[in-house]
């Protein structure tokens, strides 16, 4: 077990991705770009406030569009860093020379994740200072901010392993990206249009209906909203007659989906070798 998590490759790829100055400037640029949603709801919330002050309501809207916002980012990134780790080795004709090494095929795969979700879980723990600014004003429980970041931990592990996958079955970075951005994009926009449509379509009088729940306990923004707003839960729990959170369904969703993935990722990393059919009939 110590093998797995302390190697040469995690070490190298530690090194190259969090001491280089595109990391500092990628963790800077980010910062900024959450500080000027949270300076910008500030300010115009103090422009349109007849009583001069942010109220808990407002604080708490606040909240969630960091959230929403940080969700965004991290489903937009954690592609970029993932669909390449692979293919890439493969592309600069390195990745027959990582094989030769005495690292297993688990080593390899689990460092190459851990080092390229390290970068994101070290971005988004730095963001931590902007959320106090909602805690001074109310509005927010620490169990709702426990839950937040529990949901971007899930999502960067299940979507940054289905990166790997990719780049580990497909020979090109750039179509493995491609192919871990649409899965990422039908995870949100796919299954929430989808539930949408069932809703809509088969909700009927007092029919109930179990397929919306199935759909959209895959997707991460809803299920978040479901952390801000617990009425949203209630209501397809009236709709679909399922009273399971949709925080655990996810949580035991996602897992499965990171387990299944690395597990495949790791089966297909070293090429087969071993002789076939006609080879063995020609030596016989």
């Amino acid at each position: 077990m110590k093998t797995l998590l302390i190697n040469p490759v995690l070490n190298k790829e530690i090194k190259l991705r969090l001491r280089s100055l595109k990391s500092f400037l990628g963790i800077l640029f980010y910062l900024i770009a959450l500080g000027i949603v949270a300076i910008g709801f500030i300010y115009i919330t103090m422009m349109n406030s007849q009583a001069g002050y942010i109220r808990p309501q407002e604080s708490r809207m606040m909240f969630m569009v960091l959230s929403m916002v940080q969700l965004g980012l991290i489903i937009f990134m954690t592609p970029g860093l993932t669909a390449g780790v692979i293919s890439g080795e493969r592309e600069r004709q390195t990745l027959n020379m990582l094989l030769t090494t005495e690292q297993s095929s688990t080593s390899i795969i689990l460092s190459k994740l851990i080092s390229s979700v390290a970068f994101l879980f070290l971005m988004i723990s730095a963001s931590l200072p902007l959320y106090s600014i909602v805690f001074l004003y109310g509005g927010v429980s620490p169990g709702v901010l426990l839950g937040t970041f529990g949901i971007y931990v899930i999502t960067i592990i299940t979507v940054g392993s289905i990166g790997i996958l990719f780049s580990t079955l497909l020979k090109k970075t750039i179509v493995a990206m491609i192919a871990t951005y649409g899965v990422a994009i039908f995870l949100t926009a796919g299954t929430g249009f989808i539930s949408l449509f069932f809703m809509n379509a088969f909700f009927y009088g007092n029919t109930t209906n179990v397929a919306p729940y199935f759909m959209i306990m895959t997707n991460p923004a809803f299920v978040l909203m479901t952390v801000f707003e617990p009425n949203m839960q209630e209501e397809f729990v009236t709709r679909t007659g399922i009273e399971l959170p949709f925080w655990i369904s996810f949580g035991v969703s996602f897992i499965v989906i990171a387990a299944a993935s690395l597990w495949i990722s790791i089966t297909k990393l070293r090429p087969n070798m071993k002789p076939s059919r006609r080879g063995r009939k020609k030596d016989e």
